[in-house]
This record gives C-alpha cells, sequence and structure tokens, in this order.
C-alpha cells in the first residue's frame, strides 16, 4: 500500500473537477508510477469500488461526503475478501477510523495538498 500511497500524495487537482476527472487524475498518478490499477470494480452484488491496486481498494470523493454514508460504504468494501487495505482520496477532509474491519484505511485528502485549509 505504501507504493500506492505515496502516488497518490503527488496529486495536485485543480478545485472543481468533476469525479471522473478526479478518477482520471489517480489513474494516471498510478501509472506514472508503474502501478496497475483497475476501474470500477464489482466486488459484490450492489458493491462497487473506484479503483483496485492489487489488494488495495481506493475510493475517491468529491467534496465532503458524510461521514456516516461514508464509513458505511467503506465498511462495505472492507469486508469483501478482495480488499487487503482502502484508501479514500477525497477533496475535503473527513475524521475516520484508520482501520474498518480489521483492514487499514488511509485518506488522501486533496486540500492539504494544495497547501490551502478549505
Amino acid at each position: 500500500m505504501n507504493s500506492v500511497y505515496e502516488a497518490l500524495q503527488s496529486l495536485r487537482a485543480p478545485i472543481q473537477q468533476g469525479e471522473y476527472d478526479l478518477h482520471r487524475m489517480v489513474m494516471d498518478a498510478l501509472q506514472a508510477q508503474g502501478i496497475i490499477c483497475e476501474h470500477e470494480v464489482p466486488l459484490a452484488p450492489r458493491c462497487r469500488i473506484d479503483l483496485m491496486c492489487g489488494g488495495v481498494g481506493i475510493e475517491i470523493k468529491r467534496g465532503k461526503p458524510q461521514r456516516a454514508r461514508l464509513i458505511e460504504q467503506l465498511t462495505r468494501y472492507a469486508r469483501c475478501e478482495r480488499v487487503e487495505e482502502l484508501i479514500l482520496v477525497v477533496e475535503r477532509s473527513v475524521d475516520l477510523p484508520r482501520m474498518l474491519c480489521g483492514k487499514p484505511l488511509r485518506v488522501v485528502c486533496l486540500n492539504r495538498l494544495w497547501g490551502i485549509a478549505l
């Protein structure tokens, strides 16, 4: 997960990107580091994560998502056998636990990477 997380730390997303624009930027950052990923990966019925890099699942959110709904969604992913670790890429900071279902969860907050607090 460290190489995936480090690749995502290089992101400098312009404000007001569409969610699929963010998907493309994340995939480009991963590809630039030689990291292979799959897009829109079904994990279970009605359960599809934005990206998978081996056992690392990546979910991408615009704005500041509702914490409770986000935890519910990420917990569904963490319960899936294929997911070993999770990374959330989000525009605005959100406080989340570091583990879900015994699996590590990291957050890449784009507004922090911009160097400004929104």
